[in-house]
């Protein structure tokens, strides 16, 4: 049972401890201004609101897979057009050229 204090007996040591709760209370709500918890909620009880979010981000991510993927199969083909020239490697990709030229033709 949590014990009574009586304001006449202890008022120094009640005033103290409410100021150290209203410090833990105001540090709590602004840790809770600080981390958008309003926000939060509200993307979560609001299902449209969650809807649009994730598609939003789902065409982000898609959007920003397609084109990293082109730029570096862009810079692959760049690097591999340096080694047309060296003999082994040079046959092999003339090989495939010409077989996707002839791919192309049909």
């Amino acid at each position: 049972m949590a014990k009574v204090y009586d304001t006449k007996d202890h008022p120094f040591e009640l005033r103290h401890e409410v100021k150290r709760l209203n410090t833990r209370l105001d540090d709590i709500a602004t840790a809770l201004e600080k981390s958008d918890f309003k926000d939060i909620i509200e993307n979560y009880t609001n299902p449209k609101k969650r809807i649009i979010t994730n598609f939003t981000a789902g065409l982000s991510r898609g959007l920003g897979l397609t084109v990293g993927t082109a730029i570096v199969l862009a810079l692959l083909g760049w690097i591999i057009s340096w080694f047309v020239d060296l003999p082994l490697i040079g046959q092999y990709i003339g090989d495939l050229q010409n077989y996707i030229d002839s791919y192309k033709q049909h």
